[in-house]
C-alpha cells in the first residue's frame, strides 16, 4: 500500500497546490490529511499565499482519495466549503498486520499515546515536526507541516510506501527522517 500524508496546511495555497502535484506523482492511492486543513489559528503568522476557501476548492478536486482527521484549528464551517469529512478526530486504516492510528495530535499525542499493540503506527501532526521513529512497541510518524514548518525544518509531507515510512521536503522531495517497519 502507498499512502502520502500532509498536515499542518493552515489555508497555505501555494503548498497545498505543490502537496497535489506530488502526490499526483506519487501513485499513492490515498492522501491523508491530518488535521488544520484552512485556518492558520491564532498562534500563527498567516502562512505564504493564505487563501482557506481556494484551498477547500483544491482538495475538493481530490475529495474522493482523501482521509482526513480534525486538527484544533479545523471548526464546522470549515467542514461546510470541504467535500470530504474532516471532523473525526482520529481514524483508522487497518493493514494486513497492523493498524495505523491517525490523529491530528493535540488529543492523542506521543505523550498521551491512544491504547496501541505492538507494531502499530502512530501518525499525527499539529507540532509542525517531522518524526519518523521506533517507540517502545509501536513507531511514531509524524509528516511535519506543509506551511509552516518549525525546529529549523523545511516544508515536508510524509509517505507509506510497502513498509518504510519517509519523510520528505515539499521542495526538492529530499527525505528528512524515514523508517523501516515490520509487522
Amino acid at each position: 500500500m502507498k499512502l502520502m500524508f500532509i498536515s499542518d496546511i493552515h489555508g497555505a495555497l501555494p503548498a497545498t497546490e505543490r502537496a497535489l502535484d506530488l502526490f499526483a506523482e506519487s501513485g499513492a492511492q490515498w492522501l491523508v490529511i491530518l488535521g488544520d486543513l484552512l485556518n492558520h489559528g491564532p498562534r500563527n503568522a498567516l502562512p505564504e499565499g493564505y487563501a482557506p476557501a481556494e484551498v477547500a476548492k483544491c482538495l475538493n478536486k481530490v475529495a474522493d482519495r482523501i482521509i482526513a482527521v480534525r486538527g484544533n484549528c479545523d471548526s464546522e464551517v470549515d467542514q461546510m466549503l470541504l467535500d470530504f469529512p474532516i471532523t473525526a478526530p482520529w481514524q483508522q486504516i487497518l493493514l494486513p498486520k497492523q493498524r495505523l492510528f491517525l490523529t491530528h495530535g493535540h488529543l492523542y499525542s506521543p505523550e498521551a499515546l491512544p491504547p496501541l499493540v505492538t507494531h502499530d503506527i502512530f501518525i499525527s501532526g499539529h507540532t509542525h515536526l517531522p518524526v519518523a521513529t521506533q517507540h517502545q512497541r509501536c513507531y511514531l510518524f509524524n509528516p511535519g507541516s506543509v506551511s509552516i514548518p518549525k525546529g529549523g525544518h523545511e516544508a515536508s509531507f510524509g509517505m507509506l510506501d510497502d513498509d518504510v515510512l519517509s519523510v520528505r521536503t515539499l521542495n526538492g522531495n529530499r527525505m528528512i527522517a524515514q523508517v523501516q517497519i515490520t509487522p
